[in-house]
């Protein structure tokens, strides 16, 4: 075994019943975040984007014919595990697993230190089901300067392996909060942050709208829209004009437009130079 991976196990794990593979099984098929804060990562993106994040690895678990690879120099201070072929695709969530797998340890974002940030711009997932679309939003929210993602009870959750793909390891660096309870989006009207409601066909067109300030921007459910519930903590409706002859568009790409928007808007503010 070769000495970048001196701080590997001594021994090929071979088992699929060796506790840290069912841990890590569990982990990828059951995403949540827990006190530990630790999450189940899987493929060589993920991997890499972690540790471009500077997320620390808990644990680092490559099949057996991937553990010679000189790309393993750089996690020198991992626990590296080495895993038979068999135990290890087992332990994973795809069809088809790279050898690369870990467990990392996500900052301590709170919904608190969202709403202390100089001007926030949140992205409000109100009931999104589709990990797809919650992982893109997370995406587009930090390519253009969000200040974090809020997602309310019934959300899929942004830690699924397919979220965290899409995200394209924008989960790793940008404050991403699962609500227990939709009633503590009145936290932030109590903060003077006005939540918009993001629908097909009603309210102001996004181009009228003054983005610049505060804004929480709410993305309904992909086939039920906003829920009554959120709705009532909205203080304004907003809707993106579409002249082609559509219903609706896809969650991600509604949330990338008004995002693009309130950020085109902030920047002329200061080109401007206006307060």
């Amino acid at each position: 075994m070769p000495d970048f991976v001196a701080s590997a196990s001594p021994e090929i794990i071979r088992s699929r019943q060796n506790a840290r593979l069912k841990d890590l099984r569990q982990r990828l098929q059951r995403p949540s975040l827990g006190p530990d804060r630790w999450i189940a990562i899987e493929g060589d993106h993920l991997v890499e984007e972690a540790q471009r994040s500077g997320l620390r690895f808990v644990t680092l678990f490559l099949r057996e014919d991937r553990v010679a690879e000189n790309i393993w120099r750089s996690f020198e201070r991992a626990q590296i595990f080495p895993v038979a072929a068999g135990a290890f695709d087992h332990a994973c969530a795809t069809e088809s697993p790279q050898g690369a797998a870990a467990l990392v340890e996500l900052p301590r974002w709170t919904l608190e230190s969202l709403l202390e940030a100089n001007r926030p711009r949140l992205v409000i997932l109100a009931g999104l089901q589709d990990p797809g679309n919650v992982g893109a939003i997370i995406r587009s929210a930090e390519a253009f300067a969000a200040t974090g993602v809020l997602l309310t009870p019934g959300s899929v959750s942004p830690w699924n392996q397919k979220a965290l793909r899409a995200s394209a390891g924008s989960s790793f660096r940008l404050p991403v909060v699962s609500l227990d309870d939709s009633a503590l989006l009145r936290r932030l009207s109590e903060k003077q942050i006005p939540l918009y409601a993001c629908v097909a066909d009603a309210g102001t067109s996004i181009f009228e709208a003054d983005l610049r300030g505060p804004t929480a921007f709410v993305i309904g459910n992909e086939g039920a829209g906003i829920f009554e519930e959120i709705l009532s903590f909205c203080q304004e409706t907003v809707h993106i004009p579409c002249p082609g002859n559509v219903e609706s568009l896809n969650a991600a790409i509604a949330a990338s437009i008004l995002l693009c928007e309130a950020s085109r808007q902030r920047s002329q503010e200061s080109f401007q130079g206006k307060p």
